[in-house]
């Protein structure tokens, strides 16, 4: 008995912050989602009205909703798979027996994801310059015609998927590196006393002993990638055309530009319903694998 009571007094008070900061929070934006909430509630709370799913059916009639949504998964697709072979890659040269320099290089792989988001999009920004930036002045040097990176829609989205891995990819890569080094070196020695080449070793060994880091991984940056804002934010506002307009970048449009918080919040809870989908969807699919 008071085993128990001292543990409720050690989780208690994590629990009730959780609750005053996490569950509130959310239960109170899942009500706003159901309402009219605007600039004119927010002059006056009497203005407001419960609507329902009112806001979640316009949402599904908005063109510029399903515009976001297209992007975002685009973004997801392409730059999670990007993102964690890039990762992998760089870590596997960092355990590697020949890597020299291995903290120096560990470093630099990982300050991208330590600085600040406005600096490194500046600097992005003038490389991806139609006129003067390096990417481009790289392809006159081959004969090949410059490239509007960020003014054409073809391209647009595209170059924010390279900018967000390259800005990213240091905190998983962090991650392999970590679950590399704690695979066992006897299944290499005993491989490579067997014949083993490297890309078998790799094949048989590292990527079936990375598999639980791998999906921990791959659920992280799916998440992360899901919640696309700053990068487009920073370096496109959106545009052109509406190409890379990302689920968030809508809904800080709707509740910050527009004021239209009701909705706001229902783009919310449809992301995370996404997200939630996707996650459940992966857990699936690596549980299968995990078992076979």
């Amino acid at each position: 008995m008071k085993t128990g009571r001292a543990a409720w007094w050690m989780v208690g008070p994590p629990l009730l912050v959780i609750g005053v900061f996490f569950f509130v929070p959310v239960l109170a934006a899942l009500a706003m989602s159901m309402t009219d909430f605007d600039l004119y509630a927010l002059a006056d709370l009497k203005n407001l009205r419960f609507i329902g799913l009112a806001n979640y059916a316009e949402l599904l009639q908005t063109p510029l909703f399903w515009k976001a949504l297209g992007n975002t998964l685009f973004f997801v697709v392409v730059g999670v798979p990007l993102s964690i072979a890039a990762s992998l890659g760089a870590a596997l040269l960092l355990n590697s027996q020949l890597a020299w320099f291995k903290p120096l290089f560990r470093t630099a792989f990982f300050a991208p994801v330590v600085t600040s988001m406005v600096a490194v999009a500046v600097i992005w920004r003038y490389l991806y310059h139609s006129r003067y930036g390096f990417i481009n002045y790289g392809l006159d040097l081959v004969g090949l015609a410059p490239v509007d990176w960020l003014g054409d829609p073809r391209f647009a989205m595209p170059s924010i998927i390279l900018f967000a891995v390259w800005k990213n990819f240091g905190y998983n890569m962090i991650i392999f590196l970590a679950g590399l080094q704690s695979i066992p070196g006897d299944l290499y020695e005993a491989a490579e006393l067997d014949g083993a080449r490297s890309v078998a070793m790799l094949r048989h060994i590292t990527l079936p002993a990375l598999a639980p880091t791998m999906f921990m991984v791959s659920i992280l940056t799916m998440a992360g990638y899901f919640q696309l804002f700053a990068e487009p934010y920073m370096m496109t506002e959106g545009g052109p055309l509406q190409s890379t307009v990302s689920v968030l970048y809508f809904m800080y449009e709707q509740g910050f530009k527009w004021w239209n918080l009701g909705s706001a919040t229902a783009v919310a809870f449809i992301l995370f319903l996404l997200m939630f989908g996707v996650t459940m969807l992966q857990m699936r699919v690596a549980g299968r694998g995990l078992e076979e």
